[in-house]
């Protein structure tokens, strides 16, 4: 509730210097680190501000071990005030303390300094271009890129490649927006996931990702392997059968890129432009091939040279086989799969910002256009069906007509083809690109070279993915593989992981059905990475300004629906599958919630819907069948008073608003400092014990004044507190009379604005924070002990003679353990252990009893829906509730048969009600004297005293109660101590007493009066709450 605590008024920034103008010192310091300019020769004086500097903009855990350090703005404002000087290094060592998760590498930093010890940095062209071309250019290319422009015709064949870039543009521009909007490090798409939707989309992506990049390591060696068997075929030397040849030249080859990919990304790049080179060649000898006469063979089989007829012919699709468009394109479509290649390895690059999305733009550019002019090529050139015989040629005089007119206008009779299934031509053989090139072993050379380069590349991207992954520590269980070796952290583990996933999938040879699931699970990444730029720019965050400025949102839209189309086109089972499986991870990340913030645009939209939702109700009026309590709660530190939390937390539960609020009393200056510290704490302990509310705090000279400023500013638009929960103050006899006038005024305070107002009281107290305060001591002293433990272990000292050292250290943490742990008296610990399970009580379930409730008077229906929301709550669902009215002797009947009708017109059950006619009885002696005695030590006695005594008396001690006061209010102070009588009669073992709070007029009952009714109304009984709505219904009986 209020908290008084001082450090003596040094405010202390431990990682700054005011005394130190040069620049900070960095372990082995490059020139990329700039010097900071001397303010001094800046502004022509010395002063505490510093220059901006990027050093000031480091993550907390850069990779040097020190970051700069701007002075605080209390410093700033403080420091000549208080003539002293504050002596803190400029640059501050890291901790390593952080959330678990959260990589706090300095990147930015990290590259530069990395770059002196020999660790391999791409740039856009060998990292990013050359990776993406090689994937994108696939066996499609050489295989089945003839057959998909046979069956569509060109004219629909350019809509396939067209579609396809433009689902791949798209993704590209999305991506280079995201990547372009700060520093990029290691992950790939998992890290443009993560950091623009937040760990649960990132973590799910990112492993089924990662695991797609496994298989299609498998699901291209394995194309390898099959070309290789195919001529092993040929030329009749297979091994043992096709199949088992497959699986042992797939495991041979996976072998070997494996010593290639953990050879380093050096020698990995190296290959990578070797197969690029082939490639080229291979292309090159395609285009060259055109232009070559063919022989008569190559005629026969459907190969001529460019002519206009063929060109028009192969214009028109000709689906057969049950093909049609969309399967024609899901078939192609894989082949434009390989635009994240380049992002991938985003952590070896020299600039991700701007080598990513050059470097994938322009793959796209140029395998677009490749796939272009090859297909074009071919169609201008091969006819859909020949026969492959030489002697079919055309009778000289015969017209051409029907099918195959254009080979017939070239001299060969194909018409055969048209009956029966043809081996050759452009529909029917895989070949043709072999038949069309100037050199046909290359096209071969160049089919091995577009498997190889893929299966290279992703076998070197899952590791690097998985590595990012378990670095961030969202799955715990694959923390293991987040560790790297060598100069370029190389994912060792992962590597070994990925092989042998790899050859699991390639012992099973057939790929068919597997192939789609993989296909599946690249398109939800590009969908999650269109989506990540357009939610991003939705949420229209100030932090969202990428550099790239060629995006769209609604574009980035399109392109993440045209990728979930794209899906269900290729295969919907598959399609349901990866959403399926998306969905579960999803939901484990969600339900595990990692302990990481990444500045999320999810965060960012929901700040967005939030602020938006808070709007659009202050634009309706309230309206009594909405009324849910609002609680402002003063507990103080949340682990302060856990009763009065748990109790108020049962009233809000998730669908209210619940403020815990801490008033820090003392001299500004003196308490900031501390406050500000406990902030992110004690928010962040709520979320841990699960529970649905806000912690808040202000710093006041005076805790009325505190509280008053929590009851007026609290809240935003509707959604404000509207009942105050305050505990009893037991110590009222002894605090003193400012204590109590401050308390009596928070009340009044209350009552004045409007709110319903709660005290609840239990004998045993609900303070525990002197247990709190001891417990974080011991944890702390305990930890010291650790760290000295370790630290003399590590010396080669034994453990046991830690405390033999004459360290003041270690001397420091033995006796802070003996004066913490040392056991108490008896009589306090006995104490401490009540108050403990006291203020546990209301954690858990309540046992069979009753929740009584004394509806005295009526007060807009606060008294009686408090209890009632606790009835609705599962730890609450054993206690039965009763109703407790006061009624006129002689007429309790009737009195409880109105009371019965009103409750079941607010559709609020009881057990019972009862009805005491006897509150106006004068309560007995004995229950007067106690009362007696609680007031005589602030009484004035005014009639057995001098007049000038009186006066004297009344200026210096003001609050004292008068006897015209007691003689004024007799029935109202005696009808508490006879409530009480009452209390103890019917409702001593009750779970919880719920009771109608009296009401002290302002300026007419003084405050020690006031709190000797509240004490003496609840004294000796079981947990009870005092309630007083602001008279306003928050019930009704209306629909």
């Amino acid at each position: 509730m209020e908290k008084v605590k001082s450090n003596g008024g040094e405010h202390v920034n431990l990682a700054y210097d005011s005394t130190l103008d040069g620049p900070p010192v960095y372990e082995n310091d490059d020139d990329y680190r700039t010097v900071r300019p001397s303010v001094v020769s800046a502004f022509g004086h010395d002063t505490l501000d510093r220059v901006p500097n990027i050093d000031f903009y480091r993550n907390a855990g850069s990779v040097s071990g020190h970051r700069a350090v701007r002075p605080s703005l209390q410093e700033l404002h403080d420091v000549f005030q208080k003539n002293g000087a504050i002596s803190v290094p400029d640059t501050v060592e890291d901790d390593c303390e952080g959330s678990d998760g959260t990589p706090s590498d300095d990147v930015e930093s990290a590259v530069h300094l990395d770059s002196g010890k020999g660790v391999v940095k791409f740039g856009w062209i060998r990292g990013v271009l050359v990776r993406c071309m090689l994937n994108i250019w696939g066996v499609m290319l050489f295989i089945r890129l003839s057959w998909v422009f046979g069956q569509a015709g060109w004219g629909l064949g350019i809509v396939v490649i067209a579609l396809s870039c433009v689902v791949t543009t798209i993704t590209g521009l999305s991506m280079s927006a995201i990547c372009t909007n700060g520093v990029v490090r290691g992950g790939g798409a998992y890290y443009l996931i993560s950091r623009s939707l937040g760990p649960e989309f990132g973590g799910s992506i990112g492993l089924i990702f990662a695991f797609a990049n496994a298989v299609a390591v498998a699901m291209y060696v394995v194309g390898f392997a099959e070309t290789v068997v195919d001529l092993l075929k040929e030329h009749d030397v297979l091994m043992v059968d096709p199949l088992n040849d497959i699986r042992i030249i797939g495991v041979i080859t996976v072998v070997l890129l494996l010593g290639i990919s953990v050879a380093g990304m050096e020698w990995e790049a190296k290959a990578q432009i070797v197969l690029l080179i082939i490639l080229l060649a291979a292309i090159v000898n395609v285009f060259v091939g055109t232009f070559i006469p063919p022989t008569a063979d190559k005629k026969s089989k459907g190969v001529f040279n460019y002519d206009a007829n063929i060109f028009l012919e192969n214009f028109p699709p000709d689906f057969r086989q049950g093909e049609s468009f969309f399967s024609v394109f899901s078939i192609f479509f894989p082949a434009a799969t390989g635009i994240l290649a380049g992002a991938n390895i985003s952590g070896d690059l020299r600039d991700p910002q701007d080598a990513i999305p050059k470097g994938t733009l322009l793959a796209i550019l140029i395998t677009g256009i490749t796939y272009l002019g090859v297909a074009l090529c071919v169609s201008a050139s091969v006819v859909r069906d020949a026969t492959g015989n030489t002697t079919d040629l055309i009778t000289p005089g015969v017209s051409c007509g029907g099918s195959a007119v254009a080979a017939c206008e070239l001299g060969y009779n194909f018409s055969s083809c048209a009956v029966e299934t043809c081996k050759f031509g452009a529909m029917n053989n895989f070949q043709v690109m072999t038949l069309v090139s100037g050199f046909g072993p290359l096209i071969i050379a160049g089919t091995f070279s577009a498997t190889l380069s893929s299966a290279l590349a992703s076998l070197v991207s899952a590791p690097k993915v998985f590595q990012a992954l378990c670095k961030d520590n969202i799955y715990k269980a694959l923390h293991f593989f987040a560790k790297g070796h060598g100069k370029n952290d190389e994912p060792l583990r992962g590597y070994i992981l990925t092989f042998l996933i790899s050859v699991a999938f390639i012992l099973i040879g057939n790929l068919n059905v597997i192939a789609p699931i993989i296909s599946n699970f690249f398109l939800a990444s590009y969908a999650l990475i269109n989506f990540s730029c357009f939610h991003a720019s939705y949420a229209k965050s100030p932090g969202w300004r990428p550099a790239y400025k060629y995006y769209n949102m609604w574009l980035s839209l399109l392109g993440a629906l045209l990728c979930c189309a794209v899906m269900f086109v290729i295969n919907w089972w598959a399609a349901l599958l990866t959403y399926g499986i998306e969905i579960l991870l999803y939901i484990y990340v969600t339900v595990k919630k990692p302990d990481v913030n990444w500045g999320s645009s999810t965060q960012a939209v929901t700040f967005v819907s939030a602020v938006s939702n808070a709007l659009s109700l202050t634009g309706v009026e309230d309206h009594v069948k909405n009324f849910r309590p609002q609680i402002l709660a003063l507990t103080g530190a949340t682990r302060t008073r856990p009763a009065l939390l748990d109790l108020a937390h049962s009233f809000s539960k998730n669908y209210g608003l619940c403020l815990t609020c801490e008033v820090f009393v003392g001299p500004r200056v003196e308490t900031l400092a501390e406050m500000n510290a406990g902030v992110e704490k004690n928010q962040q302990w709520l979320k841990k014990t699960k529970r649905k509310a806000f912690y808040t705090a202000v710093a006041f000279d005076k805790f009325r004044e505190g509280v008053e400023t929590l009851l007026q500013a609290s809240g935003l638009g509707r959604m404000k507190p509207n009942t105050l929960m305050i505990g009893f103050k037991r110590n009222w006899k002894t605090s003193g009379s400012e204590a109590v006038q401050s308390y009596v005024g928070v009340l009044h305070d209350a009552f004045d604005f409007e709110y319903g107002t709660v005290i609840l009281r239990m004998d045993q107290g609900l303070d525990v924070s002197h247990i709190v305060e001891a417990e974080e001591e011991m944890l702390k002293s305990a930890k010291e002990q650790q760290a000295l433990e370790s630290d003399f272990m590590s010396n080669g000292v034994k453990a046991k003679g830690l405390f033999r050292k004459s360290r003041k250290s270690s001397q420091q943490v033995l006796t802070t353990r003996v004066s913490v742990c040392g056991p108490p008296p008896p009589q306090v610990a006995k104490m401490n252990e009540k108050l403990v399970q006291a203020s546990a009580q209301f954690k858990t379930k309540q046992p069979k009893g009753t929740l009584d409730v004394w509806w005295l008077f009526d007060d807009g229906g606060l008294t009686l829906l408090l209890p009632y929301i606790l009835t609705t709550r599962k730890k609450w669902k054993d206690c039965k509730m009763r109703i407790f009215i006061a009624g006129q002797p002689g007429r309790s009947e009737l009195d409880k048969q109105e009371m019965k009708s009103l409750l079941q017109k607010f559709r609020i059950n009881c057990t019972d009600i009862i009805v005491i006619d006897d509150i106006h009885v004068k309560p007995r002696n004995e229950s007067l004297k106690k009362l007696d005695d609680m007031i005589e030590p602030f009484r004035l006695h005014e009639r057995t005293k001098e007049s000038t005594q009186v006066e004297a008396m009344r200026k210096t001690q003001p609050w004292k109660i008068t006897d015209d006061e007691l003689d004024e209010f007799e029935e109202k102070t005696n009808l508490q101590v006879r409530l009480n009588e009452l209390l103890q009669e019917n409702s001593k073992s009750a779970n919880l007493i719920v009771v109608s709070m009296p009401i002290a007029r302002k300026e007419t009952i003084s405050d020690f009066l006031y709190m000797a009714w509240l004490d003496i109304l609840t004294k000796d009984l079981p947990p009870t709450i005092l309630i007083r709505g602001n008279h306003k219904s928050v019930l009704t009986f209306y629909s």
